[in-house]
């Protein structure tokens, strides 16, 4: 059954348009909630790949798909801006999803700067509300 209404839920977000105004259900996070970088830190030059850990405090840690109160799973944003906090996060090279309930990972960039950002999804990939959202930070590879 609950294959059956993601599927539905993912077929009806493909044949919307992009501009229709969609009113998606959002799951509340605890006022507390706060959302971090373990490692990297804000302004850290690194030698490559990079370790990513996550830290969340005030909420627990789910796989996508399972509805659990007080829970959600990790997204990475580099080199992005903050996406939409009312839609499914996207999933790209840029927006990386951890919906296994991973609290690190590692990546592999490119020599230079980065900004990363954690964005904590609920079990449909929807930012919280309000929004478990970590500070931007810009690390640089070597």
């Amino acid at each position: 059954m609950v294959r059956h209404v993601a599927f539905a839920f993912a077929l009806a977000l493909a044949v919307l348009p992009q501009a229709a105004a969609v009113d998606l259900p959002r799951t509340a996070s605890p006022a507390k909630a706060r959302l971090y970088f373990i490692s990297p830190s804000d302004g850290q030059v690194l030698k490559g790949p990079v370790t990513v850990r996550f830290g969340l405090q005030e909420m627990g840690v789910a796989p996508a798909g399972i509805v659990a109160e007080g829970t959600g799973h990790h997204h990475l944003i580099i080199d992005s801006p903050q996406p939409a906090l009312d839609m499914p996060l996207p999933k790209d090279d840029k927006h990386l999803h951890f919906g296994k309930g991973q609290t690190e990972a590692t990546v592999v960039l490119a020599p230079g700067k980065h900004t990363l950002q954690l964005v904590l999804g609920d079990a449909n990939h929807i930012p919280h509300q309000p929004p478990v959202l970590s500070k931007r930070i810009t690390i640089t590879v070597k």
